[in-house]
């Protein structure tokens, strides 16, 4: 599972220039669920990332998770990140789980997120999406999870 964090101000999501998904201040989720990826590697995930410390404190110091400041979390699926670009211009997606698998763990994952934090918005699986986010810092953290 690969995942790009972003640290926000704010961030939305629209489909068909409706707002889906918004947040203010939090972190920005884009998820990219591969082949072979599990239940347990998507709640290690959530797990790192609820308690990742990007958010600044008193001091100004990265020092902080998104639930320590109260912060929205906006899961956005992602299959691109998947993108091997050694056979030549055009990306492979082949590491990319399955649609109906990417769907699958994507909406665990997102079930995870809403049972252990407040304030989770989401994207739409495989829909046109336009992401719109003001990057605080900025601050942009790749991850990833294997099983």
């Amino acid at each position: 599972m690969i995942a790009v964090l972003q640290r926000v101000s704010e961030a939305s999501v629209h489909v068909d220039g409706a707002v889906i998904g918004q947040i203010g201040s939090g972190m920005l989720v884009l998820l990219c669920v591969e082949k072979g990826d599990t239940e347990a590697v998507a709640e290690r995930m959530l797990a790192k990332m609820l308690k990742l410390r990007i958010f600044s404190d008193a001091a100004g110091k990265m020092n902080l998770s998104v639930q320590d400041v109260g912060g929205g979390l906006l899961v956005v699926s992602q299959f691109t990140l998947a993108a091997d670009l050694a056979g030549g211009n055009r990306p492979s997606f082949t590491q990319a789980a399955a649609p109906e698998e990417g769907r699958r763990l994507y909406e665990y994952f997102v079930a995870q997120a809403q049972k252990a934090h407040p304030v989770v918005q989401t994207g739409q699986f495989a829909a046109d999406m336009k992401v719109a986010l003001i990057n605080d810092g900025p601050i942009t953290i790749p991850m990833r999870m294997t099983a």
